[in-house]
């Protein structure tokens, strides 16, 4: 078994109320384009306030996507960096005890990797396994714990850290007046998380009110790899984001966490804690009707979404952080980490307190 000693999200300074950053976007778009869409698209994802890595004045089409980049990799690292150092602290641990640290983003590009940068400065060793993931979006937080979890379980006397930083505004296309821009421009946050984890054979096993991992599973859907991801040029990163997704969910993720769940003789109900990724108002409200789910099951993503935004692979992490910090759930609770990216894919985590 894993066991989560810490988790924590922290935020760029910049932070901004919906309608605020909406204005400023409507002056970007192109003559002729329809401002009251967006508007209107800003207003509908129940986003109230985000964080974003630079001064809202900042952002415009002029910036290319090399100024930009570098932008992510200053703005990644310093942020990335507290997320590590309060995980750490949280959990008890130096970054010397640290034998692997994996990090994700999808919003950048970086190499040497976010986490090889951050070695020195966090005092990790020299020989830390890394693990660096691109590509699998807002998928990657919940992946990352599997991946951690299926380390630490080879090897249960090592202690492990996941890193996201995702800095979704630095990806922004600002003169796209296309739907998939505007609600990407309307969705999307910046923030980065962290989580430490420990074998069963960690002195550290028995700490903490984090809960232990006890299984996770990754699926693709063949034939959906087109509907969502990144069109990548000399532009950056545009957003490809098919309206059809919000179905692809109902057809496929929720069968996928009903057969999961009763693999371990689990049903939905039975799920206390639900850390599902906030993609967006739409996809939570059809995954609550396809599992049978009042809409309270997905509070605390619906919270998450409001009060941050989507944070890409880093909202799991969040969700997860929120739990514990308002009170763990109930020792034998039962919890679900539901992330779903590009590929079409998903990745789900079977917790208990």
């Amino acid at each position: 078994m894993t066991r989560v000693l810490a988790v924590r999200s922290v935020f760029p300074p910049h932070r901004y109320p919906q309608s605020e950053i909406a204005a400023a976007l409507a002056r970007f778009l192109p003559p002729g384009s329809d401002t009251a869409l967006l508007h209107r698209v800003h207003a509908s994802v129940r986003v109230g306030a985000r964080h974003l890595a630079l001064p809202l004045e900042r952002y415009g089409p002029s910036n290319d996507f090399g100024t930009t980049n570098a932008l992510f990799v200053g703005a990644a690292l310093e942020l990335g960096g507290r997320a590590l150092e309060l995980a750490l602290a949280d959990a008890g641990l130096a970054g010397a005890e640290l034998d692997l640290v994996m990090s994700t983003t999808v919003t950048g590009l970086a190499t040497p990797s976010l986490e090889a940068r951050l070695v020195g400065r966090a005092g990790l060793r020299p020989d830390v396994r890394r693990v660096p993931l691109f590509g699998l979006g807002c998928a990657a937080g919940a992946a990352g714990v599997g991946h951690l979890h299926e380390h630490l379980t080879g090897r249960p006397g090592h202690a492990a850290l996941l890193l996201s930083t995702e800095l979704c505004s630095l990806t922004l296309q600002a003169a796209d007046a296309s739907m998939a821009a505007l609600v990407g421009g309307a969705l999307f946050g910046d923030g980065a998380g962290a989580l430490v984890a420990v074998g069963d054979d960690h002195p550290l096993y028995g700490s903490g009110t984090g809960p232990t991992v006890v299984a996770a599973r990754s699926r693709l859907y063949p034939g959906t790899e087109h509907l969502l991801g990144w069109d990548i040029g000399h532009w950056g990163f545009r957003l490809v984001l098919d309206r059809e997704v919000p179905e692809l969910v109902r057809l496929h993720v929720a069968e996928e966490v009903e057969t999961f769940l009763a693999g371990h003789d689990l049903k939905p109900s039975d799920v206390h804690a639900w850390i599902c990724h906030p993609g967006g108002p739409r996809i939570l409200d059809v995954l609550a009707d396809a599992l049978s789910l009042p809409e309270s099951a997905f509070a605390a993503s619906r919270n998450s979404l409001a009060t941050v935004g989507n944070l890409s692979s880093a909202s799991v992490l969040h969700i997860l952080a929120t739990f514990q910090e308002s009170g763990p759930p109930p020792p034998g609770s039962v919890g679900l980490m539901l992330a779903f990216g590009p590929g079409f894919a998903s990745e789900l985590v079977l917790l208990r307190w």
